[in-house]
């Protein structure tokens, strides 16, 4: 059997110098931090998975409905005309990355991202349970093809695509709904194939990249790796290793006598035994002792692995832990800086927007436009002019509203919405208006209100519209009122 590689800090640990990659036996470890993100991914897929099972007001708590252009979310339906919202959110998250990465580094990527939740917790658990650990694992895989290592594979391989396409028709149900994905699997794909094929692409990309791409994602495609080397500094927490405390390394552990006492050396070293349980550990196969390389993830393997070795050589725990560069240094970490307090700022600020934004949604849509074509129909001594209005009813139930126009000169009548319509449940509906002035009463263009008001006197919008005329109707005008002069 092989032993795993020693990695280095010249180049990327999982690709080697002929460019062909080595696969990572990563060993189990169990510790404070690993119980708190088992127990932590574990809620996060519990919430990944229950969303599309949760009705709020009628809906899943999140529903992404492309075919019909509304999205709800928790409550809130949001129609195409309200995507400009999203850029509030995705600004929002943006700057709460780079917030909580200055501050905390890359306590996303090991303990939110859905890849590491799933890999770690998941795929990997079902990795140990049929294969053993990682000893096992690495002789399996080096061992001569034999019926047991067959059995194995197919197992784990089936036992990969079935949760791939389980988390992938999960996935789908953010777009068309649970009664929708299950009214699709009982029927002939044939009748389905778009959302037949995007299933089948969309497992296998998942099922490839659990199986065997893996940390890859993390290392080769993901930049958050390269971002974060912007966004932390000396003074952000990250995941490292004491070197002032641990080197110069022993060889070995220390020897205890007959009573469990430790003997002295002869010489000093430090708390280090270079035992590379932290390397054998590591999801992405780095050695953290190296210090802070862009394939490190944050997920603490490493800080339990070694805390585990110090208590076994009556050694102080934490020579790999959470602290700064600084702290590391031994000098006193600086929560606030200006890194901080220009993210900070921006996060603040993204917020406020974001709030406002929200404020300003409301649950119809009202749109005005002018029918293509001439802007104004002059005949029979009147101006007329014809618009659209689009009514949409975000509600989840029919609504009633009344149009209304403020602002409008004496002589202009109107044809269209005398009186309340109903819009049916997270639909809209478009009719025409015309407004006509006759040519003595028309003085130029004038600006009016269109004003929808919902029957029950909740909300109103108010829309801006301009009335347009020829100019020969002002001249004409003109010319009678010096006709009229003495």
């Amino acid at each position: 059997m092989s032993a795993p590689l020693h990695p280095t800090r010249n180049s990327v640990t999982t690709i080697q110098a002929d460019g062909s990659r080595p696969y990572l036996y990563p060993a189990d470890v169990r510790g404070r931090f690993a119980t708190a993100r088992q127990w932590f991914a574990f809620a996060l897929i519990a919430f990944y998975l229950a969303l599309p099972w949760i009705p709020v007001n009628g809906y899943p708590a999140v529903f992404l409905d492309v075919a019909e252009r509304h999205f709800h979310l928790f409550g809130i339906t949001l129609a195409a005309q309200d995507m400009w919202l999203l850029f509030f959110v995705i600004t929002g998250l943006g700057f709460s990355l780079f917030f909580v990465t200055a501050l905390l580094g890359r306590v996303w990527c090991g303990w939110y991202c859905p890849h590491t939740v799933f890999l770690d917790h998941v795929y990997r658990r079902i990795e140990r349970w049929i294969e053993g650990d990682a000893i096992a694992r690495r002789r399996l895989a080096e061992a001569q093809l034999s019926a047991g290592k067959l059995a194995r594979r197919v197992v784990k391989h089936a036992a990969y695509l079935v949760v791939s396409a389980l988390i992938m028709h999960l996935f789908l149900s953010y777009f068309v709904s649970l009664p929708a994905v299950w009214s699709m699997m009982r029927h002939d794909p044939a009748e389905h194939w778009s959302a037949f094929a995007f299933m089948g692409v969309s497992t296998g990309i998942l099922y490839f990249n659990f199986a065997w791409f893996r940390e890859q994602l993390c290392i080769v495609i993901c930049p958050y790796g390269r971002i974060q080397s912007a966004l932390v500094d000396d003074n952000s927490l990250v995941v490292g290793y004491d070197a002032t405390r641990g080197e110069p390394r022993r060889g070995s552990l220390p020897r205890t006598d007959d009573e469990g006492r430790t003997a002295a050396t002869a010489s000093p070293t430090g708390d280090c035994v270079d035992c590379g349980r932290c390397v054998h550990v590591c999801p992405t196969g780095i050695d953290i002792r190296q210090g802070l390389q862009m394939e490190c993830v944050g997920c603490t393997a490493c800080i339990d692995a070694c805390d585990e070795v110090m208590d076994r050589v009556h050694k102080p725990r934490g020579l790999i832990r959470y602290d700064s560069q600084i702290g590391f240094s031994g000098g006193r970490t600086r929560w606030l800086r200006p890194r901080i307090a220009l993210y900070g700022l921006l996060l603040v600020a993204g917020i406020s927007v974001a709030t406002w934004a929200l404020t300003t949604f409301h649950p119809a849509n009202l749109g005005v436009t002018r029918i293509p074509g001439a802007p104004y129909i002059s005949d029979n001594g009147t101006v007329r002019n014809q618009f659209l209005i689009r009514i949409v009813n975000k509600h989840s139930a029919p609504a009633t509203f009344t149009v209304s126009l403020g602002d409008l000169p004496e002589g202009v009548s109107r044809t269209g919405f005398e009186g309340p319509i109903t819009v049916a449940a997270l639909a809209e509906e478009v009719r025409p208006l015309i407004l006509v002035q006759r040519n003595h009463e028309y003085h130029g263009t004038f600006t009016f209100d269109v004003i929808l008001r919902e029957k029950d006197g909740s909300y109103q919008l108010h829309r801006e519209a301009q009335f347009l005329g020829p100019e020969s109707a002002l001249m004409h005008e003109a010319e009678e009122r010096e006709e009229k002069k003495p």
